[in-house]
């Protein structure tokens, strides 16, 4: 058996994906199963724990059987997580105390509030890099325990566990073995001293956490348990790579260095700037996070994160009707009228970086006789490049670095209006890779190098499509003050 198979596990808001890797690294197969995404009468957004447990297995299972490869010969696990959506469960039992509540979810929005009125958002701020909001897991585990019967007295006895979805599988693959997260996850939770690399504890107790409730830091390369997912393999595989789905689209994408740039395209969008060992704190409604520690080595970035990208695509096909599939929208688009003043704000649940309002609400504004439905698919889907665009020139100005090319991932890249709009807004060459498993393919790259059975070599296996700014400087002005005119009305 001289073949050697890596299986990367994609943890992502809509679904989870499994994906099997050759020895060299190349992706060879994919299964996926979606999950229910569960939203109430108040627009909160809930993902069912054991639902995604029992997927992750089952896609694992899926992957295996469908490309007959031999089980012993898979030699180790990653994984890569939708980052925000927060979890608690008792230790003892496994058992959720209640759904996770999503990342785009803001129902802790009064908690926030409160934390702010006492004086404390600046300085949590510079502990943790990231502006106080609901969409950390800071305010949603403290929401979970003063909302959920029984769970502050759970938490008195130390009873509980609090993660993110990495955390989360971790427990579970490894039967309760492991109870684990890595510095990628870590920093996106509101709760994390950036600088000193622990957890907080002035800010956990503001959030009635204690942290040594909390999981285990590890680096991003570590071993964090075995598993033989429920018995179906005959031996335990390390999970060996961890990584924050964006994180994990960052590493795939070999921006290794300092000053390279990727933007995910997902149900919502991350782009990220590496900034090398050194944080810088931003002052341009951008965040500081942690890329990811390898071999005792923290890389940090700057992150701005937006709650609806792909999701608005969702949103004209399952909601508004407009569309019967996302494939629809490149060819609408061509068909609008380029001229055509419309502009769709999607704050559906406020604005993220770099407006951080989380009581915006969204607007289709510039509406005239001549409006029709090709117009407002275009307006949804250039939206999405609107919104990338001012987070990549809030990190530029605080990086002093000035982006001439970015690196982009996911579905939405599928879509050549969306992604040539995209490079002549930013006025910078966008360049989109042969596969949109970035994020699984970063988590499967970690476990593979941690295994040393691939090496930085890897990265060349990439093939890109480029596009290149084709607008005048006049157009694009016009159109981007029309943006961000377009903004401030709908936080008025």
């Amino acid at each position: 058996m001289s073949e050697k198979y890596i299986i990367s596990i994609d943890q992502s808001t809509q679904g989870t994906k499994a994906l099997l890797f050759d020895d060299n690294g190349v992706l060879l197969s994919r299964q996926d199963l979606p999950h229910r995404q569960i939203v109430n009468e108040k627009g909160w957004v809930s993902h069912d724990p054991e639902e995604i447990y029992r997927n992750t297995v089952q896609t694992v299972k899926n992957l295996v059987e469908a490309a007959g490869i031999d089980k012993r010969t898979v030699a180790g696990i990653g994984i890569s997580n939708q980052r925000e959506t927060s979890l608690v469960w008792e230790k003892a039992t496994g058992k959720p105390v209640a759904d996770a509540i999503v990342w785009q979810c803001a129902r802790a929005a009064d908690i926030c509030l409160r934390v702010e009125k006492s004086g404390m958002a600046e300085w949590i701020r510079q502990k943790t890099g990231m502006h106080l909001s609901p969409y950390f897991p800071a305010s949603k585990f403290a929401w979970l325990l003063e909302n959920v019967e029984g769970a502050q007295d759970k938490a008195k006895r130390h009873e509980l566990c609090f993660g993110t979805v990495d955390t989360w599988l971790i427990y579970k693959l490894t039967g309760g073995k492991s109870y684990r997260t890595d510095y990628s996850n870590a920093s996106r939770t509101q709760l994390f001293d950036i600088f000193g690399l622990k957890w907080d504890t002035e800010i956990c107790r503001t959030f009635g956490i204690c942290p040594e409730d909390l999981a285990e830091v590890c680096d991003s390369d570590s071993c964090f348990g075995r598993t033989d997912f429920d018995g179906y393999f005959p031996q335990q595989i390390p999970i060996h790579g961890v990584l924050g789905d964006s994180h994990g689209a960052l590493f795939g994408q070999g921006c290794l260095e300092m000053g390279m740039v990727k933007a995910t395209y997902g149900t919502g969008s991350s782009i990220m700037m590496n900034i090398g060992n050194r944080p810088v704190l931003s002052t341009h409604g951008v965040v500081t996070s942690i890329a990811w520690g390898m071999g005792g080595q923290v890389n940090y970035v700057l992150e701005g994160n937006i709650n609806y990208t792909g999701a608005v695509i969702s949103w004209l096909k399952d909601e508004v009707g407009l569309i019967q599939s996302p494939g629809e929208t490149e060819g609408l688009c061509i068909q609008a009228d380029q001229d055509d003043s419309l502009y769709f704000v999607p704050a559906f649940t406020g604005l993220g970086a770099p407006y951080w309002n989380s009581y915006a609400r969204g607007s289709l504004t510039g509406i005239t006789r001549t409006t029709r439905k090709a117009e407002i698919v275009r307006a949804a889907v250039e939206c999405i490049a609107y919104q990338i665009k001012d987070v990549v020139d809030a990190m530029s100005r605080d990086a002093k670095v000035p982006v001439n090319r970015l690196q982009v991932d996911g579905g939405p890249t599928r879509n050549a209006y969306l992604m040539q709009f995209q490079s002549d807004i930013l006025q910078a060459e966008v360049q989109v890779p042969g596969s949109e498993e970035m994020s699984g393919i970063g988590a499967a790259y970690v476990t593979g190098l941690a295994l040393h059975i691939y090496n930085k070599d890897v990265f060349c296996r990439i093939k890109r499509t480029g596009y290149c700014p084709e607008m005048t400087k006049e157009r694009r002005d016009a159109k981007y003050d029309g943006w961000k005119k377009a903004v401030q009305g709908c936080m008025l």
